[in-house]
């Protein structure tokens, strides 16, 4: 397949490269928290020269519990959003988890990510495809690499074939993911480049029972596994104080932590360099 170059407002990316980073807190708490972080990502990414996109859900509909945080909502976190967008310049990315979103989002998202527990919703897919926008398709922890045919089929029958495929770890057991990082070869033989989800994919769903729980102190491991096993960008849900965090606290890292991490990332994929792959 010929590599797809995929267009994420003004950056260029395909899966020989640049190496880039998808960033920012789980859920949009307030205004101020969602600015520093954004800035902070800006700061940081200018500095290491690579290339950036800032994440935040405006609303977690997947929560473990319905007394969980679910952020926002929709219209005053595209808010929010926006003004992230205006502020650093950065492109954004956020989850969209019904097609009657799509259009609203559209108009703010750079990329619109299908939330893992989604990734066979077929309505949701045409529709986010349909936007003409990149769509980040984060395969289902219940499903295998290859499983994510199908899926790549539903977006690229609409013709939008800008796309992005983000491994997050698989179940195993109860409340307990485990990363098989030959699924990053896998999916990269679609021809599409893959994100590899850092912090995710050290979650421990509902291990707190009424919410999730984490290994943080993984998460710099798996990444420079899956940068080494060709990964070309890195997913991760950063916070200034991850213990007092409204959501995912337990599997987010700490500001401090991103820059030394996202320097070692950029060395490991400079090089593996990934040549021959889409």
């Amino acid at each position: 397949m010929i590599p797809q170059i995929i267009h994420i407002g003004p950056l260029a990316i395909q899966g020989k490269g640049p190496f880039f980073v998808i960033a920012g807190p789980c859920v949009i708490e307030d205004e101020a928290i969602t600015l520093q972080v954004a800035e902070f990502v800006k700061k940081i990414t200018d500095e290491l020269k690579i290339p950036a996109v800032f994440k935040a859900s405006y609303d977690k509909a997947n929560r473990t519990s319905l007394e969980s945080f679910r952020g926002p909502g929709m219209q005053k976190g595209l808010d929010i959003l926006e003004k992230v967008k205006h502020k650093t310049g950065l492109p954004i990315l956020s989850d969209a988890h019904t097609p009657d979103q799509i259009d609203q989002v559209a108009g703010i998202l750079d990329v619109i990510q299908i939330p893992a527990f989604l990734c066979r919703q077929t309505d949701l897919l045409l529709a986010a495809a349909r936007s003409g926008l990149p769509v980040n398709l984060k395969k289902g922890q219940f499903m295998s690499p290859w499983d994510m045919g199908p899926a790549i089929a539903k977006v690229t029958s609409t013709g939008n074939r800008h796309l992005l495929l983000t491994e997050r770890g698989s179940s195993f057991g109860y409340n307990n993911l485990v990363v098989d990082m030959r699924s990053i070869a896998i999916m990269r033989d679609f021809g599409y480049p893959v994100v590899f989800d850092a912090t995710h994919s050290v979650q421990l769903p509902g291990g707190k029972g009424g919410s999730s729980g984490g290994e943080r102190e993984f998460v710099a491991h798996l990444a420079r596994a899956a940068v080494a096993a060709g990964a070309t960008g890195v997913f991760m849900e950063i916070h200034p104080d991850p213990d007092s965090a409204l959501c995912d606290g337990p599997n987010s890292l700490p500001l401090h932590e991103v820059k030394p991490l996202l320097k070692q990332l950029k060395e490991i994929f400079d090089l593996t360099a990934h040549e021959g792959s889409g």
